[in-house]
C-alpha cells in the first residue's frame, strides 16, 4: 500500500511517497507554482514515476489559504449584517493593538465599510425572530452587489447561533441572483455566541475561499487524470484531516494547514530522539511558523491569528507572521523597516 504526503508552501512543494508494505520512503521537492499550484504537484508526481491507481490516500497540506491570508490577495469580500452592527469588525474588542503605545492604529480589515451592508433583520438572543428580512431588502443588497463586483460575501446576523433563518434566506437570494459568488453564514462557519469573533472567522473563511476552491479543484481534476479516484484528505488546522469537498466550503479550518503538519511531524521526530521539550520553527518562503511542545504535547486554541486577523476555529496554537526566506525587507520613509 503506497501513501503519498504533498506540502505545497508558497516557494518550494515537498512530496514524501511511503510504502506501507516495505517501508519505504522517497522525497522529492519542486519549486511552488502560484499561478496553478497543481502544477508543481503534477511535477513532482511526475519525479517520483508512482502510478497513481496505486496509491491508497493522499494526505496534502497547503499554506494557500495562509498566504493568502497575510498577503491580503483574496477575493473582493462583502458583509451582510444586522442594522445597526456593520462596525462590529471595525471596533472589535475595544482594545488597543499595541498596549502601551496610544498612537497605535488598527491595521485595515479584510472589508472596507463601503461593501459592510445592512439589513433590518432581527432575531433575539433566544432564537425567536423578531423581524425577518423583507423580499425588496434582499433584492437591494443584491443588486449592491452586483454593482459592488463582489466574489464573496458574508453574512452576519446577530444572534444568527441560536437561529440561522434569517441568515439561511439571506444566502439563499444571493446565491440564486449571483451563482458566481461565494457566500457563507456566520452560523455555518462559527455557531458560537461572541459576534466580532464569529463575524471575523467568517469574513476569514469567505475572503480565502475562491482562491482555495480554484486551487483544490485543479488538484482534485489533475489526480484524476493521472488515474487517483480516491478521495483527496487535507490536513486542517487542528491536526486531522477533511475531505478536499469539505475544505472548499470551510477553508477557514485549513488556514494552519501546512504549518500543522510540520508541528505534527516535528513532535513525532523530537520524540524518538528523546526530546520532548521543543520549539517548532516552521519557515517558509512566504511566512514563518512557531509552535511550542512541551512534554511531548502541543497546545490547542481557539483564541488563534493568522497575521492580525482573528481566527476562532480549533486549531493548534501556531503563531505565523507574514516573513519568510522569500521575503524583501526595505527601509522606508523615515528609516523604518518594511518586510
Amino acid at each position: 500500500m503506497l501513501w503519498l504526503g504533498i506540502d505545497v508552501g508558497g516557494t518550494f512543494t515537498d512530496l514524501v511517497l511511503y510504502d506501507e508494505a516495505t517501508g519505504a520512503i522517497r522525497l522529492e521537492k519542486t519549486p511552488s507554482t502560484p499561478r496553478d499550484h497543481a502544477e508543481g504537484m503534477m511535477t513532482g508526481i511526475g519525479r517520483l514515476a508512482v502510478e497513481l491507481d496505486r496509491v491508497e490516500r493522499i494526505a496534502h497540506g497547503t499554506t494557500v489559504a495562509t498566504n493568502t491570508a497575510l498577503e491580503r490577495s483574496g477575493a473582493r469580500t462583502a458583509v451582510i449584517t444586522t442594522r445597526g452592527f456593520r462596525d462590529v469588525l471595525e471596533v472589535g474588542r475595544g482594545n488597543r493593538v499595541v498596549l502601551y503605545d496610544i498612537k497605535a492604529t488598527r491595521p485595515p480589515g479584510l472589508v472596507p465599510r463601503s461593501l459592510r451592508l445592512e439589513v433590518n433583520e432581527r432575531t433575539l438572543f433566544d432564537g425567536t425572530v423578531l423581524r425577518a428580512p423583507a423580499p425588496e431588502e434582499l433584492e437591494r443588497v443584491v443588486q449592491a452587489l452586483r454593482a459592488a463586483g463582489v466574489q464573496a460575501v458574508a453574512v452576519c446576523y446577530l444572534h444568527a447561533y441560536a437561529n440561522d433563518d434569517n441568515e439561511r434566506r439571506t444566502k439563499a437570494a444571493i446565491a440564486t441572483a449571483l451563482p458566481e459568488v461565494f457566500v457563507s453564514t456566520s452560523s455555518e462557519v462559527l455557531p458560537e455566541y461572541r459576534e466580532y469573533e464569529r463575524f471575523a472567522t467568517t469574513v476569514l473563511n469567505v475572503y480565502v475561499a475562491p482562491r482555495v476552491r480554484r486551487y483544490l479543484t485543479s488538484i482534485a481534476a489533475r489526480l484524476a487524470e493521472r488515474g487517483y479516484r480516491r478521495p483527496l484528505a487535507v490536513m486542517t488546522s487542528n491536526g486531522g484531516t477533511l475531505p478536499a469537498e469539505r475544505v472548499v466550503d470551510f477553508p477557514v479550518h485549513s488556514m494552519l494547514s501546512g504549518p500543522a503538519a510540520g508541528v505534527i511531524g516535528a513532535a513525532h521526530v523530537a520524540a524518538a530522539s528523546g526530546h520532548a521539550n521543543l520549539i517548532t520553527y516552521d519557515m517558509g518562503g512566504t511566512s514563518t511558523d512557531v509552535c511550542l511542545v512541551r512534554d511531548g504535547q502541543f497546545a490547542m486554541t481557539t483564541e488563534g491569528r493568522v497575521g492580525t486577523l482573528p481566527n476562532k476555529v480549533l486549531q493548534l496554537e501556531i503563531n505565523s507572521i507574514g516573513a519568510g526566506g522569500g521575503s524583501i525587507a526595505w527601509l522606508g520613509a523615515g528609516s523604518f523597516l518594511n518586510v
